[in-house]
């Protein structure tokens, strides 16, 4: 942690629900990732993600919910974190 004393300075805590999931297809089936949650998903919802440098949107299975994470101790970085896309019906 940067003391403020030594010149640095501390940044505002963000935030938000992060979800895990298990890619469903593609050459990346079965890998897991984070993203953070688009609101109203629940464990085993199946969701479309955006994947890879080209944010490809694939079909993925939601594993695990973590409510309310703090930027400081996020599974990703805040400023990396891709959103899911939306719940599949």
């Amino acid at each position: 942690m940067i003391h403020s004393l030594s010149g640095g300075s501390l940044q505002k805590v963000k935030y938000a629900n992060f979800a895990k999931v298990e890619i469903l297809e593609g050459i990346q089936k079965g890998d897991k990732f984070w993203y953070v949650c688009c609101g109203g998903e629940q464990v085993g919802d199946e969701v479309v993600v955006p994947l890879g440098i080209t944010n490809k949107a694939v079909s993925a299975k939601v594993l695990r919910i973590d409510k309310n994470v703090s930027s400081q101790v996020s599974p990703v970085p805040f400023s990396k974190a891709k959103q899911i896309i939306k719940i599949k019906q």
